[in-house]
């Protein structure tokens, strides 16, 4: 039975440039059951301990069950005024409190772009100092910048050397997952 792969972008726009790279991050890897979930489908109230209170959402739930039968995460992080998106940081809110381990120390492949030149790293950055604590078990980062000059949806990254660097990468994250076993 094939190892399963849950990827997803950090983003609830429906243009989301980071669930595009996770989508074709996920193309890169033919020997894993693949599975990329959009955030929209785990839309959930914005948290407060008053909501909590009241319940949790189904939705959070149902996220939270989709990492716990992943073997591997592939997340890109998307970014809104040099942070993590609103939508993002609510739904690890809400699933924080039902798990406070909610990434299962499943091996993550750890990515983000934007249309800028620093490609979302202060969110990924973020990300690498907040996922740990939550059970985030990062074993490989890459940020693309300048996604609509360096990526095409058919094409994937069009850079060489952003394209070397990111098979590079892959073949890293590979690597440590084989490690791991």
């Amino acid at each position: 039975m094939k190892k399963k792969i849950v990827g997803f972008g950090a983003s609830i726009s429906t243009t989301s440039i980071n669930k595009a790279f996770a989508t074709y991050a996920l193309e890169f890897f033919p020997e894993y059951e693949v599975e990329l979930i959009d955030l929209n489908d785990y839309k959930v109230p914005v948290f407060s301990v008053d909501c909590e209170k009241e319940n949790c959402p189904e939705e959070a739930k149902a996220f939270l069950a989709k990492i716990k039968e992943a073997d591997v995460l592939i997340c890109s992080m998307a970014e809104h005024n040099r942070n993590w998106t609103v939508g993002f940081k609510n739904l690890f809110d809400w699933c924080s409190r039902l798990d406070l381990k909610l990434l299962q120390n499943k091996p993550m492949f750890l990515l983000s772009t934007s249309p800028g030149g620093y490609g979302a790293q202060n969110s990924m950055n973020i990300a690498k100092t907040i996922f740990p604590a939550f059970g985030g078990n990062i074993l490989t980062t890459f940020a693309l910048p300048k996604f609509h000059e360096n990526f095409d949806r058919e094409q994937g990254i069009l850079d060489a050397a952003l394209l070397a660097d990111f098979k590079n990468q892959v073949d890293d994250f590979k690597h440590k997952l084989i490690e791991e076993n």
